[in-house]
Order: C-alpha cells, then structure tokens, then sequence
C-alpha cells in the first residue's frame, strides 16, 4: 500500500466502470483491478459486475482468502472519502433483462393456457371414444 494515500469519493471511483478502466471498492478503499480481468479466476465477467461499484459484500462472501486479499495491495488507489454520496453496491443494480423479455412471457401464458385449455379436454374426448367403442 502507498504511504500518501489518496483520497477519493465515490462519484470519483464509479466513472472507472468499463473493461478498459475497471475500478472497485473493497472495504472503504478503491483498486485499479483493470490488469487482472484476465486473470481473476472467477472470470472478468464478477469484476465487471463491481466495476465502479462498492464490491465489498460481495468479496467477503466469496470467501477469498489471504492471498487475494495480500494482492490488492498491488491495485490499490486510494481511500474512499466516507462523507461522500452513498455507493452503488453490486447489489443496487438490477440485473439487465432482455427487452422482448415481456413478449416473452406473454406468449408462454398464452401456451400454458392453451395446454390447460385443450389437455383437459383432449383426455375427455379419449374417454369418451372409448366408451363408444367398447
């Protein structure tokens, strides 16, 4: 870790949230972990997820151990100034949904109707057939 800490709040932190400039907070402090997309073991996709985001729910969950925590070191920025504006969390963000996610639905409720429409009514015509031809 540096000696002359950098302050910094989390609007400043939250611009860092592209593949190309992924930042995230972990317990109050601010990582560059833009180098190590590649390499993260769970895949970039987790950190970008957190970028530009306060991570730090999602990291002690994770259970990661001292050596991932020994190598934040190597990223660190700075300190997250605390009187500034609330963090978005990874938490915060809704999962992006596609957008014919409702059309989607719509024609499922259709089909289940359907089937409980005409199931019903297929096994009454079968039962009544077989009356008839016994």
């Amino acid at each position: 870790m540096q000696a002359d800490s950098k302050v910094l709040s989390f609007a400043q932190v939250s611009v860092h949230n592209n593949p190309k400039d992924c930042w995230v907070i972990i317990n109050a402090k601010a990582y560059d972990v833009t180098n190590f997309l590649a390499d993260h073991p769970g895949g970039d996709d987790v950190l970008l997820a957190a970028a530009g985001k306060d991570a730090s729910e999602e990291f002690e969950q994770v259970g990661h151990g001292s050596a991932a925590r020994l190598m934040l070191d190597e990223f660190y920025v700075g300190e997250i100034d605390g009187s500034s504006t609330t963090p978005t969390t990874i938490l915060d963000t809704p999962p992006k949904q596609p957008q014919n996610i409702n059309n989607q639905n719509q024609s499922s409720q259709f089909i289940i109707k359907l089937l409980q429409f005409l199931v019903p009514l297929a096994i009454l015509g079968l039962a009544v057939g077989f009356r008839f031809y016994t």
